[in-house]
């Protein structure tokens, strides 16, 4: 069996208490992206762009990579030259951002592929097709002394479980894993995986599925 024993030693790249206040950088990355985007689809280089547009490869990297503000006149150069609507290089920072709120107790009850006896899924919210391009998928999980045990679900991408009440055996490829309220589970969903035995009922975690959203 293995446990990980993590310390608080570990930087996080990004800080996510950091308020993003700053609209126009917030612009400039969003546009950026977009002509970066469109760049690579139609397999253009910087050099390349910076020939049909006649703006320096130092000019079109700082565009790029959000970190000046181009002009109307610069943008319209750069519409034509990649035959893009000007509107276009707005449409990462126009796009909505979705928030779900789901009240205690108002999770919608669904059934999942290999789903057994006495396992209720709770789903307690879902975005789809987002900027992000990853699907996540929460849910809150409650097994009873009528819930079958299982061993072989199986789907892809990641996923994390953190005990809220009771104990379990939880199976993850040929480990094992005790778990009891406040233990985190994070693994590759791809391996068989399902709580092995029952330990201490009832029983109460979350979910978190997280995999790449589908394309086109």
């Amino acid at each position: 069996m293995k446990s990980a024993n993590l310390q608080p030693v570990t930087k996080l790249e990004q800080d996510p208490h950091r308020l993003r206040d700053e609209r126009e950088k917030v612009l400039e990355v969003a546009i950026g992206r977009e002509v970066r985007a469109f760049r690579k689809q139609q397999g253009i280089t910087v050099a390349e762009l910076s020939r049909l547009t006649d703006l320096s490869i130092g000019m079109l990297s700082k565009i790029e990579n959000g970190n000046t503000s181009p002009s109307l006149t610069t943008l319209q150069n750069l519409a034509n030259a990649l035959s893009v609507p000007l509107t276009a290089f707005f449409r990462g920072y126009e796009e909505n951002r979705e928030a779900i709120l789901t009240k205690a107790g108002e999770g919608v009850e669904i059934e999942r592929a290999g789903t057994r006896a006495g396992h209720q899924y709770n789903l307690l919210g879902h975005i789809g097709s987002n900027a992000s391009g990853v699907i996540v998928e929460p849910y809150l999980l409650t097994l009873t002394k009528e819930s079958d045990t299982f061993n072989t679900f199986q789907h892809g991408g990641i996923e994390m479980i953190y005990m809220l009440e009771g104990k379990l055996d939880y199976l993850h490829g040929n480990e094992i894993y005790p778990l009891e309220p406040g233990d985190t589970l994070f693994f590759d969903a791809d391996a068989p995986h399902g709580p092995e035995r029952l330990v201490e009922l009832p029983i109460r975690y979350l979910s978190i599925i997280c995999y790449p959203q589908q394309k086109g």
